[in-house]
């Protein structure tokens, strides 16, 4: 494996050629005022294969009446559940959302110049 050390406006000028070379297994330094700031190398591509499938055949059953419809009374049970125990939903003012928003209307206030000639 070799190593290249490169700053940055010549890594900017030769970014395609620099790629070539860590595809081919370099590995290249990128440098700001000669130190290193970061490195340029491949990643490392894992061959994909695909899962086998019916892992689990056998482990799992799935009863008949799954897919069929629940009772009227349970699935009125959670409508009336979630209906008497969260509160109704409030929306903030954007005052009270944001405090440090600016407002409106009006001009914007300019900060006082620190540097007066």
């Amino acid at each position: 494996m070799t190593m290249i050390t490169v700053n940055v406006f010549e890594a900017k000028a030769k970014l395609s050629e620099y790629l070539d070379r860590v595809e081919a297994g370099e590995h290249v330094v990128i440098c700001r005022r000669n130190r290193p700031v970061a490195e340029l190398r491949a990643v490392e591509v894992r061959p994909a294969t695909p899962r086998p499938v019916g892992g689990a055949k056998g482990e799992l059953t799935i009863p008949d009446n799954f897919f069929e419809p629940l009772p009227d009374a349970i699935v009125d049970s959670f409508y009336q559940a979630s209906a008497s125990h969260v509160p109704a939903p409030t929306v903030p003012s954007m005052a009270r959302e944001r405090p440090d928003a600016r407002p409106a209307r009006g001009k914007r206030r300019r900060a006082p110049s620190r540097h007066r000639r």
